[in-house]
C-alpha cells in the first residue's frame, strides 16, 4: 500500500505559519498582504491535503491542535528554508553572495589583489574571493581549464575583447650601492651589453620583455643568473652579483633589498589586465569582483612607482567609502 503523498505548496505553508505567528486569520492576512478569506482557504484546504486538522478555533482565539503542534514547527523551517534559498538565489543573481576564483600573476598577487579582496568583503560579505598565484602560462591554463573565473595578468598578444585594462607598470633598472651603475638616474637599455645581470627563468612574464628589449637595443649581457623568485632576484642584485630588470609592480615585493632603482631608456611597459574566457559566462559576483579591480585598485593603490593606472570612462573609479 503507498504512502500518503502530500501536494502542499509554499502558499499553504506560508498561510500555515502566518496563522501559528499571528495567532490568528485576520492579523495572519495583515502580515501576508491579502485578506483573512484568502488565508482561510489557503489554511482549509492545507488541512484537507493533510487530513487532520491542524488549529482548533474558537470564537476568540485560534490554537494549535495536537497534529498542529506536531506539523508547525516542520511547517516554519521550511517556509525558513525556502525563504532562506530564494534570498541566496537573489544575492547570487545580484552579485552579494557566491564563490569568485582568482589567479594572478605572483607580484599581482601581492600587491594589487589583497586589498581590492579586502574592501570588496567590506563591501559583500557574503562573497567568497579564493586567490591563487602563479606564472602566467599557469594562469591561463587555470583560465582555459574553467577553474578560475578571473586571470589577473599581463598582455602578451593583442587585446582580446574580454580583457578590461588595470594598469601599464614601467621597467627599471635594480642596482646595489657601489654598483658602477647605482648612481645614475638612466641607464639606456645600450649600455647593458656586457653587463652581469640577473634574469626571470623563461617561464615569467618578466622576461620576454626584457630580452626583446636588451636584442632591439643590440645588448648582450655579461655573465648571468637565472632565478624564478623575486626575493631571489633581489638577493642575488643585493649581493653584486649583476643588475636586473623588472616592471614597477615587481618594485614593493624587493624592497627590503635596498636596491638603487633606475630609470630605463627608451621606456619599456608592460600592460595588466584582468581577463575572463568568453565561453563562459561571469556570474554576477564575479562580475562585480572584475569590476572592483578594475575600479578601486587606483584608489586603494595611488602611489606605486612606475605604475600608470589604466582609468577610462566605463571604468571611472567611485570613492572607496561609497555604496554599491
Amino acid at each position: 500500500m503507498g504512502g500518503l503523498v502530500l501536494d502542499l505548496g509554499v502558499n499553504h505553508l506560508r498561510a500555515l505559519a502566518a496563522v501559528h505567528d499571528a495567532g490568528g486569520f485576520g492579523a495572519a492576512a495583515r502580515r501576508l498582504g491579502t485578506t483573512q478569506s484568502a488565508v482561510s482557504r489557503l489554511v482549509a484546504e492545507a488541512e484537507r491535503r493533510l487530513r487532520v486538522p491542524v488549529f482548533a478555533r474558537t470564537t476568540r482565539r485560534v490554537v494549535p491542535t495536537e497534529h498542529g503542534r506536531a506539523v508547525l514547527p516542520l511547517v516554519r523551517r521550511l517556509v525558513d528554508d525556502h525563504d532562506a534559498g530564494l534570498a541566496h538565489i537573489e544575492g547570487y543573481l545580484a552579485g552579494t553572495w557566491g564563490t569568485v576564483s582568482v589567479a594572478a600573476l605572483p607580484s599581482l598577487a601581492a600587491i594589487v589583489v589583497p586589498p581590492v579582496v579586502a574592501e570588496h568583503r567590506r563591501r559583500h560579505p557574503d562573497v567568497e574571493v579564493r586567490v591563487r598565484d602563479g606564472l602566467a602560462e599557469s594562469v591561463a591554463d587555470l583560465l582555459a581549464r574553467g577553474v578560475i573565473d578571473l586571470a589577473v595578468t599581463a598582455r602578451t598578444g593583442p587585446r582580446e575583447d574580454s580583457a578590461v585594462p588595470i594598469a601599464r607598470d614601467r621597467f627599471v633598472l635594480l642596482a646595489a650601492d657601489g654598483h658602477p651603475l647605482a648612481t645614475r638616474s638612466s641607464v639606456d637599455w645600450a649600455e647593458l651589453d656586457g653587463t652581469s645581470m640577473v634574469v626571470f627563468g623563461e617561464r615569467s612574464s618578466i622576461r620576454r620583455p626584457v630580452e626583446d628589449a636588451l636584442r632591439a637595443a643590440g645588448a648582450r649581457p655579461g655573465s648571468v643568473q637565472e632565478t624564478q623568485n623575486v626575493a631571489a632576484v633581489a638577493g642575488l642584485v643585493a649581493a653584486g652579483l649583476g643588475v636586473t630588470a623588472v616592471p614597477g609592480f615587481v618594485l614593493p615585493l624587493v624592497a627590503f633589498a635596498g636596491l638603487r632603482r633606475i630609470d630605463l631608456v627608451p621606456v619599456v611597459t608592460r600592460d595588466v589586465e584582468v581577463r575572463h574566457d568568453p565561453r563562459r559566462p561571469l556570474s554576477a559576483a564575479a562580475t562585480s569582483f572584475r569590476d572592483a579591480l578594475v575600479e578601486s585598485a587606483p584608489v586603494l593603490l595611488p602611489d606605486l612607482a612606475a605604475v600608470e593606472w589604466q582609468v577610462s570612462t566605463r571604468w571611472a573609479p567611485r570613492p572607496v567609502g561609497s555604496s554599491g
